[in-house]
């Protein structure tokens, strides 16, 4: 069997550059101080034995030398690009095998939907994690061949379209989806994922 690889996508916790919608409502030194601990939370959770944790960290030569994440686990560069050019770059980085990529603004997230996403793989092509607004918070590969050139090409991100889009650049494959969780991007949605 192949090693299974879940991939987080993160940024550097700086104030100012990350989760600067957040940013924009709360404060970006109080924005990028939620990041920090809620990424710590989410991979003291995610460190699991059943997938190699991985993170695809920006920017790239800061990321990958910065001391906000722990030190064990392995790091990509996310490199140039829209998330979607990124994400394609990571699966394509790693061996062939199941790989599950999530971001790391997602409370709600438990290590079951991660081992929901790789069951799925099992008899599906491709799984994502549906975010209420329309996007997604978790999207995975079964990964026997390389992705197609056409991943994620088109996708009108941070939108309501996002997922549809998503979903239609892989034509013919079957796909599964699995829970709908919140990730964070402006207070309205920290305030939701606090009650």
């Amino acid at each position: 069997m192949s090693a299974r690889h879940l991939v987080v996508m993160l940024k550097e916790p700086r104030a100012g550059r990350v989760k600067t919608r957040l940013g924009r409502d709360i404060g970006m030194v109080a924005a990028a101080w939620w990041v920090r601990h809620q990424t710590a939370r989410l991979l003291r959770r995610l460190d699991d034995p059943r997938w190699r944790l991985v993170l695809a960290v920006a920017p790239d030569r800061a990321g990958m030398a910065s001391r906000a994440w722990p030190t064990h686990l392995p790091r990509l560069p996310q490199g140039p690009g829209d998330l979607g050019r990124r994400m394609g770059r990571a699966f394509r980085a790693l061996p062939p095998g199941p790989t599950v990529i999530v971001g790391g603004d997602i409370p709600g997230l438990r290590p079951h939907h991660i081992a929901r996403a790789f069951a799925a793989l099992g008899s599906h092509d491709a799984v994502f994690g549906p975010a209420a607004d329309g996007g997604f918070w978790l999207v995975g590969l079964k990964r026997t061949a390389a992705p197609p050139a056409t991943l994620f090409s088109g996708v009108r991100w941070s939108t309501r379209h996002a997922l549809a889009d998503a979903v239609a650049t892989l034509p013919g494959r079957r796909i599964a989806l699995i829970d709908t969780l919140r990730d964070v991007d402006t207070a309205a949605d920290l305030a939701a994922v606090s009650t």
